[in-house]
């Protein structure tokens, strides 16, 4: 493996919101293993080869239990929130980390997901009217991308929408929050609230995931409540942080991309591929983290037990053995073996609704604004600072 003069820190800062970090660049001749130093200067390996990449991921001898010792940590914020408890879905392997996975899988399914399409658009055509009522300009994270998904998941969970100021507010803290016990709060606050919904939900059942799990703890046993609220609050923080910053992202990305936005407007059928090619191109969540459980071989070197591996997502999806020209946009391209939602066990479930709700609201914004633009330089326009998950901080369009 090629040695750098001075060590890359993960995680590192965008200087333009849809490429990867300039410093990783060093790396991307490194494939499909390079080494990276985190914040506590524990060097790691940094995965960037999109073959070893998928091969890793599925391979059990690759845990995400964060509590382990040698868990890799990306921030003192996530050290602190994971070690002290193992995020539901993400933080389990098998055979736990199947059940309960099977708990949600109906719920997630390509059919129930295309049966939501009708309620997704009419709730997009809403946020819109109100904007084309309201006129230019706007500011599209929060009258736009954040709504969406915050409005879809909790319609889909059974979360009353009145509450979306706190638990929006909740997540950026648990997210972003600047140290950490604005971390330790926003945990503690968003699974007290869930805590009282799902006791709630077991006097007056409602329609939505939550009640479904909650009659099927009434009826089997289990999950117990404490598994229930940690379900919750990863379905309710994933559910609409990543889909906003693609919806946001993405159309930023699109409008400093004129041809391709042309390309789209042209011909909507490209839409399903033009989300698959942005989801590649963008990789909202950059850095899934595993630990070596045993010595593993890929690339001609050996992952020793107890190491920690971090998985480039930007880098992978750029892989130039794959894709080619892989730094440009292009429609036309097969893109549907990225990992943006990773791969194996670990893939994520909500993929199916999340490529629905960006299909909508990307379509539907684009037709119904048809001269939209920034309405500040892009340069200009703040996005999000270095962590695992990118995106923009504010989004001001005119049209």
């Amino acid at each position: 493996m090629t040695t750098t003069e001075e060590a890359v820190t993960f995680p590192q800062s965008r200087s333009c919101p849809y490429h990867p970090p300039a410093a990783y660049d060093s790396l991307r001749e490194e494939r499909p293993l390079a080494r990276v130093t985190l914040w506590d200067g524990r060097e790691v390996w940094f995965v960037t080869g999109h073959q070893a990449a998928r091969a890793l991921l599925a391979d059990q001898r690759l845990s995400t239990d964060s509590t382990r010792l040698d868990f890799p940590l990306p921030t003192e914020r996530a050290a602190t929130v994971r070690r002290r408890r193992r995020a539901a879905l993400l933080g389990w392997d098998d055979p736990e980390h199947n059940a309960q996975r099977r708990l949600l899988i109906p719920s997630f399914s390509l059919k129930r997901t295309e049966g939501l399409r009708p309620r997704i658009q009419a709730t997009v055509d809403r946020l819109l009217d109100g904007i084309e009522a309201a006129g230019p300009p706007t500011e599209l994270v929060s009258a736009f991308a954040l709504p969406v998904p915050s409005i879809v998941i909790c319609d889909l969970l059974g979360v009353p929408y009145e509450d979306h100021d706190f638990f929006e507010e909740q997540s950026r803290r648990l997210l972003r929050g600047p140290t950490v016990e604005d971390t330790e709060d926003a945990l503690a606050q968003l699974e007290g609230y869930l805590g009282e919904l799902i006791d709630g939900k077991r006097v007056r059942p409602g329609e939505g995931v939550l009640d479904d799990l909650v009659a099927r703890q009434l009826r089997d046993g289990g999950p117990d409540r404490e598994e229930l609220v940690q379900l919750a609050t990863i379905l309710l923080v994933a559910g609409h942080e990543t889909t906003a910053n693609m919806i946001s992202l993405g159309t930023y990305t699109l409008l400093r991309h004129p041809e391709r936005l042309a390309e789209l407007r042209a011909d909507p059928s490209l839409l399903p591929a033009a989300v698959e090619e942005l989801l590649r191109f963008l990789s909202i969540a950059d850095g899934m983290l595993r630990v070596a459980l045993e010595d593993v071989e890929v690339g001609g070197e050996v992952i020793r037990a107890g190491d920690g591996v971090v998985f480039s997502t930007s880098l992978i999806n750029r892989d130039g053995a794959v894709y080619a020209d892989p730094d440009s946009l292009d429609w036309g391209r097969s893109a549907r073996h990225h990992v943006a939602f990773g791969f194996g066990i670990h893939q994520c479930l909500g993929q199916n609704l999340a490529r629905t709700e960006l299909e909508i609201a990307l379509g539907t914004l684009l037709r119904r604004l048809p001269g939209l633009r920034l309405a500040a330089p892009a340069e200009e326009i703040p996005f999000k600072p270095g962590d695992t998950i990118q995106g923009m901080l504010e989004l001001p369009v005119t049209w």
